[in-house]
């Protein structure tokens, strides 16, 4: 399904209502607000309800215990890929993360941190002979469409890991999780794939492309939490309920991606 440019936006925009970032401002608005009209004991009650709030929010979202937490619950849904010599696959499948375009300042698009990462670990299992070709998905994510393919980025990057241009297969057109799904099996058909993307994203990612009809089987790259919730619990430190501006992204990464699986799950195109 290819989202036209207006309904492409909306749902870029509507993303920000899921975003704690975007709660913690609702409320602390609304309690400037309330703050500022005349005192009556009504408002100074609700001025408390909300200030609580507020503070109740960048709490539970930006503590690094809870962050982390919540978020090991997605990436502990499959364990850790070990290949062995008599696996094949008929593609080594990587999705795209992040692209940084070029500007006044940066001289070239180049992929960001996380296609990078991605396509390092897309690669190494490539140079383990597990697959005869390395698939690279992701198109212009911009709204507009003004911005470079990623997966042409994260080519340049598997170039120069030492992946011959060869092997190496894209797939441009793709915005979401569930395009990459419905456009890799427009080129490569329903096969056997190894699919490389974070941990966090794989359940998702996994119930997308099993709903195309792959056989996959899922390589975490990248993990945010360090250890399972009752690990992370058991050696909790001072520090881990210390507010971060790192925690508060893991937490909307960990939002983002129970709200895809949900519309998703609900609209019938991933399944368990």
């Amino acid at each position: 399904m290819d989202l036209t440019p207006t309904w492409f936006g909306i749902y870029k925009a509507s993303k920000y209502l899921l975003y704690p970032m975007s709660w913690i401002i609702f409320t602390a608005v609304a309690t400037l607000l309330v703050a500022s009209l005349p005192v009556t004991p009504r408002r100074t009650t609700w001025v408390r309800r909300l200030a609580f709030s507020t503070i109740l929010l960048l709490f539970l979202t930006a503590t690094p215990l809870v962050s982390h937490m919540s978020i090991s619950l997605l990436e502990a849904r499959y364990p850790p890929f070990t290949a062995t010599p008599a696996q094949k696959f008929d593609a080594v499948v990587v999705l795209s993360g992040s692209v940084l375009q070029k500007g006044s300042l940066r001289p070239a698009d180049e992929p960001g941190e996380t296609s990078r990462q991605r396509t390092a670990c897309g690669a190494e299992l490539w140079q383990q002979g597990l697959a005869p070709k390395l698939f690279l998905t992701g198109g212009d994510a911009t709204v507009i469409r003004n911005g470079p393919p990623i997966s042409r980025e994260m080519k340049r990057w598997a170039l120069r890991l030492g992946v011959p241009e060869s092997v190496i297969q894209l797939e441009e057109q793709s915005r979401t999780t569930y395009e990459n799904a419905v456009q890799t099996k427009a080129i490569l058909g329903p096969g056997r794939i190894l699919l490389v993307t974070a941990a966090y994203h794989l359940p998702r990612a996994v119930g997308l492309f099993e709903k195309q009809g792959f056989t996959v089987i899922p390589v975490a790259c990248g993990f945010e939490a360090k250890h399972h919730p009752r690990q992370a619990w058991e050696q909790k430190t001072l520090f881990d309920f210390i507010p971060t501006a790192q925690a508060l992204l893991i937490s909307t990464q960990t939002i983002d991606e129970v709200a895809g699986i949900l519309v998703y799950w609900i609209t019938g195109k991933w399944q368990p």
